[in-house]
């Protein structure tokens, strides 16, 4: 039997359920949406997905993380999601990283920057400050879905 450190477990469950936000960005770029996916984690458990759904609802705040973070508020009967880790396969727009923000959340996980509307661009204090960022999980993963997506729109 092999025990892992802490440090190696933690980076197996964030692949997980980077992989889970992967499957929503899936199924956006299936849709004809931009793909980016997302998962909202309480106490190891999913309660909320979302993926873009702008073209679909026309609506150009129906970001992967709005869709998210909504359905993981009304899970927890409740605005703040204090305890709870967001995996998103693009690094979340000034919006959505203000909307995470005010939502208190505990981590932001995501895979690949956004080096042109990212919020770390625009926005770099719009979360909240006990939010802990990681970034870069399966990032080659995250970012090849979107370079295919908009090399098919071409």
């Amino acid at each position: 039997m092999r025990i892992l450190p802490l440090a190696e477990i933690m980076e197996i469950n964030h692949e997980h359920y980077m992989k889970q936000a992967l499957s929503e960005a899936k199924q956006a770029f299936d849709q004809g949406e931009i793909p980016v996916g997302v998962v909202v984690v309480c106490k190891d458990r999913i309660i909320a997905r979302g993926h873009n759904l702008t073209e679909t609802l026309h609506d150009v705040t129906a970001h992967a993380e709005m869709q998210a973070i909504t359905a993981a508020a009304a899970t927890l009967g409740g605005k703040y999601l204090q305890d709870c880790s967001v995996y998103v396969t693009l690094e979340p727009c000034a919006m959505c990283a203000g909307a995470l923000g005010w939502a208190q959340i505990s981590n932001l996980i995501y895979g690949a920057s956004d080096e042109k509307r990212g919020y770390t661009i625009f926005a770099p204090n719009a979360l909240h400050p006990k939010t802990t960022v990681t970034k870069g999980v399966l990032e080659k993963e995250c970012a090849k879905l979107m370079v295919d997506f908009f090399q098919s729109k071409r």
